[in-house]
């Protein structure tokens, strides 16, 4: 899977990925990161408008986590709320926008070999 985030300022997110979350990357050309990503899943969620996609990174200690990225910067929106299948909040990007972040309490797909295209 290849996903985007869109950034008004696309260097400073690239910095976020790579020096606050620690993501490895390749140089695509020019400077432009392409990130090794934890694993992944994907859900299909019922709407009644037209569509929309989000998102979220998962951690095992929502608390831990969240007091790492707070001492490496990172500003938080939310505070962390009971969902019943997770525990959730969302931290800022740079250039806008939020990203999530969730303990999941579900089994988790990305832990499955994966056997698809």
């Amino acid at each position: 899977m290849h996903a985007i985030v869109y950034s008004k300022q696309a260097e400073e997110t690239r910095a976020f990925f790579r020096d606050v979350l620690g993501w490895p990357s390749v140089d695509a050309g020019g400077g432009w990161l392409i990130f090794q990503s934890p694993p992944a899943e994907v859900a299909a969620h019922p709407t009644d408008g037209d569509g929309a996609h989000e998102l979220y990174l998962m951690c095992d200690d929502i608390e831990a986590t969240v007091a790492e990225l707070k001492a490496k910067g990172v500003e938080f929106t939310t505070d962390v709320t009971d969902q019943g299948w997770g525990l959730l909040t969302e931290f800022a990007l740079p250039g806008g926008g939020t990203m999530g972040l969730y303990q999941p309490r579900h089994p988790i797909a990305a832990d499955m070999p994966h056997t698809g295209a």
